[in-house]
């Protein structure tokens, strides 16, 4: 299948995306690049100068809000996609509300709590909504150890699923950016097995 003939199936299809961190802002720009439609972001925080050692922002951009800083980078990438943002810490009542028109749900937390509430409430919320969440990517090589595993029908986690961040072991630009593709191919995976743009009631 030619790249153009990917576009135009992917282009029918929206994408939530939940953090703006490493995973989110780079998952979101490979996402953009492969022709997803429509996007939704949602993060609360600000850029700031330790965050550029592995996530889509620029020195530049340091003090804005993450929403609005990914939105510029990914409309500078491919001005037809249709971004929604979403400045607000994301909880059980407002995902449900947030990603409500989403076809896929992406995870991209550094916080475990944060990481099982978001899977909780996607879960019961829409059982049939593919989950693509993100475990164990921080330090530098074994990339080998790095994979996709396949739980039921629709749930998905990227990484080792073992190595957490630390002071002595922190999240680098390689693995991030490594884990966030995965998340992101798996997605268009997903998406491209999709015959129709079905309800997602």
């Amino acid at each position: 299948m030619k790249f153009n003939e990917i576009k135009n199936h992917l282009a029918r299809y929206t994408v939530g995306i939940a953090g703006a961190g490493g995973l989110g802002s780079n998952c979101a720009v490979a996402l953009a690049r492969s022709g997803i439609g429509r996007l939704v972001i949602a993060d609360y925080d600000i850029v700031e100068s330790s965050n550029l050692n592995r996530q889509y922002y620029f020195a530049d951009q340091t003090g804005m809000k993450k929403t609005e800083a990914l939105k510029d980078n990914l409309n500078r990438i491919n001005p037809g996609l249709r971004i929604e943002v979403h400045d607000i810490k994301l909880s059980a009542y407002n995902i449900p509300i947030i990603y409500r028109d989403c076809d896929i749900i992406v995870e991209a937390f550094d916080s475990c709590q944060m990481k099982e509430m978001l899977a909780e409430t996607v879960m019961c919320t829409w059982p049939q909504r593919p989950l693509v969440m993100g475990s164990g990517l921080a330090g530098y090589g074994k990339t080998n150890e790095l994979r996709e595993r396949v739980i039921g029908n629709t749930l998905i986690i990227c990484g080792d699923e073992k190595t957490e961040t630390s002071d002595e072991l922190p999240p680098m630009a390689p693995r991030v950016g490594i884990v966030a593709n995965m998340q992101a191919n798996a997605v268009v995976e997903i998406l491209m097995k999709s015959k129709n743009h079905e309800d997602k009631t």
